[in-house]
């Protein structure tokens, strides 16, 4: 799809959205239902998380700023992408992250990610994940590193031990999990703000229910399959916060009802292989980015109609 006729869908959205509804509306929305997330985040790792995400969405706005002044063409500081950006970023990195990774995560994710492709809704590639991407397979040992909530040591993750087969579940593990007092990136933690923020989106129309439902009940059921525990995959990693932020992202993700099927389908599968079979234990962050590859086929398959209205049925006349 042209950069342009993008543009146009963010500017005009899918059937899902008002018509009054502006990008800015949009990501205004968005930035709403990520700082309880934001806050959450603060409260358990402390100050270092919030120079975390306040030098990550600053980062993500001035190097589009001067990307942009550079390129000669409009900025678009005012439309809040960026900020956006920046926070889905810091969300999604450990609190520990030394502060020039997550800058030069910033830069990949805004100016090689976004920009090189066209800027806003031209890219092909979720900017957050890729700066995350690039950081994750350059520097492991960082992005690894987790801390343990009120504290400064790290510890490991359920992901980490459920692959090395010493992860035990009960009641109260399910619990602390699903409230969030856990070890983990600064906004993946707590299962119930996620899923609030969840509910919110769609309330607001800002966000279609089927890829980020069809990508947790895949991975769950093919954990279950597996004779794994169904309800710790949902927990644990960064299953929710993905599902909900990232495959609903307009630009990366399909624009047709069927094609949300399947790629929330491909989401699931792939982060339950990668977390089974794979050397990492965590696959949501790489599923995400292998179906963006795929949406201009999916919205093919069943390609939408836009400004195109079915006509009424009338009764016959004599």
């Amino acid at each position: 799809m042209a950069e342009q006729t993008i543009k146009n869908f963010y500017l005009t959205p899918s059937p899902h959205f008002s018509s009054g509804e502006t990008t800015q509306n949009i990501m205004l929305t968005v930035i709403a239902a990520l700082v309880p997330l934001s806050g959450y985040g603060v409260y358990l790792f402390g100050i270092p998380a919030l120079v975390r995400i306040l030098v990550s969405v600053a980062s993500c706005v001035i190097f589009e700023s001067l990307f942009r002044l550079i390129s000669r063409r409009d900025i678009r500081l005012f439309d809040f992408s960026a900020v956006v950006t920046g926070l889905l970023l810091a969300l999604v990195c450990p609190p520990s992250l030394p502060l020039w990774m997550l800058i030069l995560g910033a830069l990949f994710g805004i100016v090689v990610a976004k920009e090189f492709f066209g800027g806003l809704g031209a890219n092909v590639f979720n900017p957050a994940l890729s700066g995350r991407a690039l950081l994750f397979v350059s520097f492991p040992a960082a992005m690894a590193t987790w801390t343990v909530p009120f504290d400064t040591v790290s510890g490991a993750t359920a992901l980490s031990q459920i692959k090395a087969g010493e992860f035990a579940s009960d009641i109260g593990t399910y619990l602390t999990y699903f409230l969030g007092k856990r070890g983990g990136c600064i906004g993946e933690t707590s299962a119930l703000l996620i899923l609030l923020a969840f509910v919110f989106l769609l309330a607001t129309k800002i966000i279609d229910w089927r890829a980020p439902v069809t990508m947790i009940v895949t991975t769950a059921a093919a954990t279950a399959l597996s004779g794994g525990d169904p309800l710790m995959a949902m927990l644990s990693g960064g299953l929710l916060f993905g599902a909900v932020f990232m495959t609903t992202d307009y630009a990366t993700s399909p624009v047709t009802t069927g094609g949300r099927y399947i790629f929330g389908f491909g989401c699931g599968l792939i982060t339950f292989l990668i977390r089974r079979f794979g050397g990492y234990p965590e696959g949501v962050m790489f599923s995400i980015l292998i179906m963006n590859m795929l949406v201009p086929f999916l919205n093919n398959i069943i390609p939408h109609k836009y400004g195109w209205v079915k006509p009424k049925k009338t009764g016959a006349t004599k």
